[in-house]
């Protein structure tokens, strides 16, 4: 593969996926809490709802992405992760002008780490698995 250069990755194609990871997130997630058996909505609010609710929405974002780009799916997923941080910082910048009294402490640097890199590593994925699907018999683009 020889398309892995930043001037391949297109920014709206990024934020376009990124959105789209975030709706099919939301859509997961809203699913399986109003699926949920369990009294209090477990499934849906328990680690293995977030990571499933990251893992399918960021793998969609990403294949739209990677099948739309056909150049660096690579770094188009990881571009998808540091959108994640930059919406984060924007958000929490926001909250914090609006309301002082908001604080974000339930989210750990280890846990906020780990979700940026599953974000980053599903959408990798899905963009590696989306610019294959979308190359599929023909030969691998050139320099």
């Amino acid at each position: 593969m020889h398309t892995e250069h930043l001037q391949n990755v297109r920014p709206m194609l990024v934020v376009v996926g990124w959105l789209i990871a975030v709706a099919v997130g939301s859509l997961v997630a809203l699913t399986l809490v109003s699926a949920s058996t369990a009294p209090d909505g477990e499934l849906g609010t328990g680690p293995i709802g977030a990571i499933l609710t990251v893992a399918v929405g960021f793998f969609a974002g990403g294949f739209f992405a990677g099948f739309r780009a056909l150049h660096a799916p690579i770094l188009h997923g990881v571009a998808m992760g540091i959108a994640s941080l930059v919406a984060w910082l924007i958000l929490n910048l926001v909250a914090r002008g609006t309301s002082p009294e908001v604080a974000w402490e339930a989210l750990t640097p280890t846990v906020a780490a780990v979700v940026l890199l599953a974000q980053m590593a599903f959408a990798v994925a899905g963009a590696w698995t989306g610019y294959r699907l979308a190359l599929r018999g023909q030969p691998e683009p050139e320099d």
